[in-house]
């Protein structure tokens, strides 16, 4: 069963997402947060799988609670999704790149949701990759708090190969089309690269990519 916490300000937004997740056989909401503080508090007692956060909250906002959830090391199972209207938001960048797994707009499908909501409970993590790649693109280069990005030092030329294919937005089957190699090589060099690099997940690769320099916005493979 994925246990899913809800933290958006807005009551019906959440009883809507209630209903649609709740009527899912392999999905539970647990809880529901009003407010970024509530959300951490919750997120803390409840040990969701995934968080769904808006990132626009009055008082404390979706940012920092990310940075709360991410930054406590008892909570490194949780996968924060952020919601947002509109999807170029530096908001959404800064929680990205702060740890979360990936973004969704409110008005995504029900199908979609429920896909990413799965998606993220497995492991998988870069929701709507081509958006998501054009998102940091646009803002990695501008953000005003620099990141400690790890060095590429570590990394074979193939795991940097991977690398760069990763923030391009290709699934592990898709780098190993590219590649001419199978999926579980694919696969075992992106998680050699995160381990290497301390990155929570795929997205935190992207981030990377781009604030290294090995990947320049406005880049295509």
């Amino acid at each position: 069963m994925i246990k899913v916490l809800l933290a958006d300000d807005q009551a019906l937004v959440r009883a809507g997402f209630r209903a649609l997740l709740d009527a899912q056989d392999d999905v539970e909401v647990v809880g529901e947060a009003a407010d970024g503080d509530e959300a951490a508090a919750m997120t803390r007692r409840l040990r969701p799988d995934v968080v769904l956060m808006d990132v626009r909250m009055p008082g404390t906002d979706g940012l920092a609670a990310t940075r709360t959830i991410v930054g406590d090391d008892r909570l490194g199972d949780v996968r924060i999704v952020i919601l947002t209207t509109f999807d170029l938001d530096e908001y959404v960048f800064e929680a990205i790149r702060a740890g979360a797994s990936g973004f969704l707009v409110k008005d995504t499908e029900p199908v979609e949701l429920l896909r990413a909501v799965r998606a993220v409970a497995a492991g998988d993590a870069l929701l709507s990759p081509g958006v998501t790649r054009r998102l940091i693109g646009a803002f990695a280069t501008r953000s005003r708090e620099p990141l400690a990005t790890p060095a590429l030092d570590a990394l074979t030329d193939r795991e940097r190969e991977v690398m760069v294919l990763v923030a391009e937005g290709l699934s592990n089957d898709e780098i190993a089309e590219r590649l001419y190699v199978s999926p579980m090589t694919a696969k075992t060099h992106v998680s050699r690269a995160m381990t290497k690099l301390a990155a929570r997940d795929r997205a935190q690769l992207v981030v990377f990519a781009y604030e290294s320099g090995l990947v320049r916005p406005g880049w295509s493979a």
